[in-house]
């Protein structure tokens, strides 16, 4: 098998041990089992529906397209404070960092050049480049 290809798939076994990755899996489990959380967000998609729809129809019927506006922020709002998928929504902002900068440091070494002042310690860094 290709070096190269085996190389990453080692780097993602190693993201797979890495805190910030089993943050972001656990606090997806969590945030998948909230029922109130799943029926919250089902409401939203449909939601969503019903003003894409009404968007699309080219309905003339302002108040209904406020009302189901109004509704559907409602709906994102509740969902935003429920506080499983806050901590979702922190992990995954937590791992998405931590892959951009993996994606940024192969970026740069594949053109040649270092991250300039790395420390090699990903945890204080604002990012590589």
């Amino acid at each position: 098998m290709d070096t190269i290809i085996e190389m990453a798939k080692e780097l993602g076994a190693a993201i797979q041990q890495d805190a910030r990755f089993l943050a972001y899996k656990a606090a997806k489990e969590k945030s998948d089992a909230d029922l109130e959380l799943q029926t919250l967000i089902g409401e939203f998609g449909l939601k969503r529906a019903a003003v894409n729809h009404e968007m699309e129809s080219g309905a003339k019927d302002e108040e209904k397209f406020r009302r189901l506006n109004t509704e559907l922020r409602a709906c994102y709002e509740k969902i935003m404070q429920n506080e499983n998928m806050q901590a979702y929504n922190d992990a995954k902002n937590a791992l998405d960092t931590l892959l951009d900068s993996i994606n940024s440091i192969l970026a740069t070494s594949v053109n040649g050049e270092e991250a300039s002042g790395c420390s090699g310690s990903c945890s204080s860094c604002s990012g590589c480049c």
